[in-house]
């Protein structure tokens, strides 16, 4: 059996919650983010300050700050193989730079499955860690976002050094 517990923090984004699972970082959940689990399975609430969840705030702290342009944290995701390859390429995408759907998928050697890429991205459980707000649209355009397409722009305009505004 695992143990969850959970941490809130705060950020330009708004509020952020942090899930661990036996100690390593499993979720993280903007306010009315998409597809999130229900709050009661996030175990017991932590102090951010406390491991395991010191290393996650400190580093969200540095990239809110544009001083940290990749993480280094150990995380546990849960999904189908699909998913882990979805998720995995994602953390391969350079801070300030974007990609869409449609290339992802072909870096995946799936070029015609970029629905299923975008579904992926959409059930990605630790949002900005593994940057799903990277992923665009084919015509450049910002399309969903767990978070919301306010956040995506937020994030998206931190990283390419542009004003941002929430």
């Amino acid at each position: 059996m695992s143990l969850c517990t959970h941490a809130l923090t705060d950020s330009p984004v708004g509020p952020l919650t942090l899930v661990a699972t036996d100690g390593v970082l499993s979720g993280l959940y903007m306010t009315e983010h998409r597809h999130q689990p229900p709050a009661e399975t996030f175990g017991a609430r932590r102090d951010p300050a406390d491991a395991p969840f010191a290393a996650v705030t400190e580093q969200l702290e540095a990239y809110f700050a544009g001083e940290l342009t990749d993480f280094d944290l150990p995380l546990a995701m849960r999904g189908t193989p699909f998913q882990q390859r979805v998720w995995a390429a994602l953390r391969e995408i350079p801070y300030g730079s974007v990609m869409t759907y449609g290339k992802l998928a072909a870096e995946l050697g799936s070029p015609g499955s970029s629905r299923a890429v975008g579904l992926a991205n959409g059930r990605n459980p630790i949002s900005i860690v593994v940057p799903c707000h990277r992923v665009i649209g084919a015509s450049g355009s910002l399309t969903g976002y767990g978070g919301g397409l306010g956040r995506k722009r937020y994030l998206l305009d931190l990283e390419r050094g542009l004003p941002s505004h929430m």
